[in-house]
C-alpha cells in the first residue's frame, strides 16, 4: 500500500505492469483497448497500475509478468552492468527503485533486489559527483537519465555545496 502522504510513493504505484489474467473478468474491458467487448478472458496480456495489479495478484486473479528492465536477461541489465552510469533509467520508469522495491516479493524474483543495490551503489557515486562539481549544462544533461529518487539526491548535493560555498 502506498504511503498516503508522499507523492512519490504513490506515483510510483502509477506505473503500469504487464500482468496476464488467469480468470476472466467481466466488466473490465476497459483494460483491454485492443477489445470491444466489456470483459477480459482469461489468458489476456494488459497492463495494469502497480497498485491495482498488486490487488489483483493477491486476490489470484492476475499474474505479474515482471517489466522488460527488471528480467533476469535484459538489456537494461546488461547496460547497467557495463557503466550503469550512463544508463538513462528515466526512460524506462521514473521510479524504477521504489516500483523494483515494490515488485520484487510479488514476482517472486530473488534477483532484482541485488541488481537494484548494484545499480543504486554504482549510480549513487556518479550523482554526488555530477551534483558537486559539474556545471549547469552538464548538469541539466545528466539529470535527464536519473530517476526521481536520484534527483533529489543530485538536488540535495547541489543545495549542500552551495551552502558550503557561503
Amino acid at each position: 500500500m502506498a504511503n498516503y502522504y508522499d507523492i512519490d510513493d504513490v506515483l510510483a504505484e502509477q506505473e503500469f505492469l504487464p500482468v496476464l489474467f488467469q480468470q476472466g473478468a467481466e466488466g473490465v474491458g476497459l483494460f483491454d483497448s485492443g477489445d470491444d467487448a466489456n470483459e477480459v478472458e482469461a489468458g489476456a496480456k494488459v497492463e495494469l497500475p502497480f497498485c491495482l495489479a498488486r490487488d489483483l495478484h493477491v486476490r489470484g486473479v492476475v499474474a505479474i509478468d515482471v517489466p522488460p528492465y527488471f528480467r533476469k536477461v535484459s538489456r537494461t541489465r546488461k547496460e547497467i552492468e557495463a557503466d550503469a552510469a550512463h544508463v538513462d533509467l528515466r526512460s524506462r520508469c521514473q521510479y524504477f527503485y521504489e516500483l523494483g522495491l515494490k515488485i520484487a516479493p510479488l514476482a517472486g524474483d530473488k534477483s532484482i533486489g541485488p541488481f537494484l543495490l548494484v545499480a543504486f551503489q554504482t549510480r549513487y557515486k556518479e550523482v554526488l559527483v555530477k551534483a558537486h562539481t559539474a556545471a549547469s549544462a552538464v548538469a541539466s544533461k545528466h539529470l535527464t537519465l536519473l530517476t526521481n529518487e536520484e534527483v533529489k539526491l543530485c538536488e540535495a548535493g547541489q543545495s549542500s555545496t552551495a551552502a558550503f560555498k557561503k
